[in-house]
């Protein structure tokens, strides 16, 4: 899950079919019920498939879509006011596991570095930003913790073969949806 509408319909599919959530998260849900039968599993995965949403039971998985998650997270829901600190720091404190344990598991799986998954997961909201026509770019480039103007130019550039400012001047805006970015089919 990626937006709040994402955790909504989440929320809303699992009461649907009885069940209580008690916080639904980005790619988490918090459930009331102790235990759930098989039955449940699979009634839950038949409400959820056809949004496009999948259930992850292997560790391994939740580990990939906690990062994921927590990057997004980082990302586009980020405060202006938070600490500033090492996005390893900040992956291995929210996933509880050491960081290069988390960058191997990643890049293995995902067949990208969790670092080149945070640029275009920035990129992705720069575009945002572009749009929105609210901020400057070097407003965009202090939210986004980039050194430079010049630093985020260079890395748009590389990402999506445009400058920003061409970008920002294009009639139609290409996106991505936040759960494609980083996918090795896309």
């Amino acid at each position: 899950m990626v937006c709040n509408r994402c955790k909504m319909v989440v929320e809303n599919e699992l009461k649907r079919i009885g069940l209580h959530p008690h916080t639904v998260g980005l790619g988490e849900v918090d459930i009331d019920e102790e235990q759930l039968t098989g039955i449940q599993v699979a009634e839950i995965d038949a409400a959820l498939r056809p949004l496009g949403f999948e259930l992850i039971d292997d560790r391994k998985s939740r580990i990939i879509e906690k990062i994921k998650s927590t990057v997004i997270e980082l990302v586009h829901n980020a405060e202006a006011d938070k600490p500033r600190i090492k996005h390893s720091e900040y992956l291995a404190q929210a996933v509880h596991y050491d960081y290069s344990y988390l960058s191997k598991l990643f890049s293995e799986v995902e067949g990208i570095t969790i670092e080149q998954y945070i640029i275009q997961q920035k990129i992705e909201k720069v575009k945002e930003l572009l749009v929105y026509d609210e901020f400057s770019l070097s407003e965009i480039a202090f939210q986004l913790d980039y050194s430079s103007v010049a630093h985020l130019s260079a890395q748009f550039k590389k990402v999506t073969g445009l400058t920003p400012s061409f970008f920002k001047n294009m009639k139609q805006h290409p996106r991505k949806p936040l759960d494609e970015i980083g996918n090795k089919n896309m």
